[in-house]
């Protein structure tokens, strides 16, 4: 993802802003994605795995618990490959990417 001028009208510098974007996966447009490099997995709420229309019998098990900065554990309904495209042809890419189900 490459960002140009355009994309910093409005924004004051420097910043520490969240950087939410939209992308296309499993043929479906996803908006208000959270993207947090520091991060250590992809997670895909139930809400938005439903409206995906992707079968539940298609996760296969996760048996370790997330476990949050202050201790919490929440474990996942399971974990799914989607593939996610970025971008606009033809500037574009496609990755085969693991979420956890939560």
């Amino acid at each position: 993802i490459s960002f140009s001028e355009a994309d910093y009208e409005g924004v004051r510098l420097p910043h520490d802003d969240l950087v939410v974007v939209t992308l296309q996966m499993a043929l479906f447009t996803v908006k208000r994605i959270l993207i947090d490099s520091g991060s250590s997995t992809d997670i895909l709420y139930k809400h938005a795995f439903d409206q995906l229309r992707i079968l539940a019998d298609q996760l296969k098990p996760v048996k370790t618990p997330l476990v949050g900065f202050a201790g919490e554990m929440v474990n996942p309904l399971g974990s799914i490959d989607l593939t996610v495209v970025a971008g606009t042809a033809p500037c574009q890419t496609q990755v085969e990417m693991t979420f956890l189900m939560v």
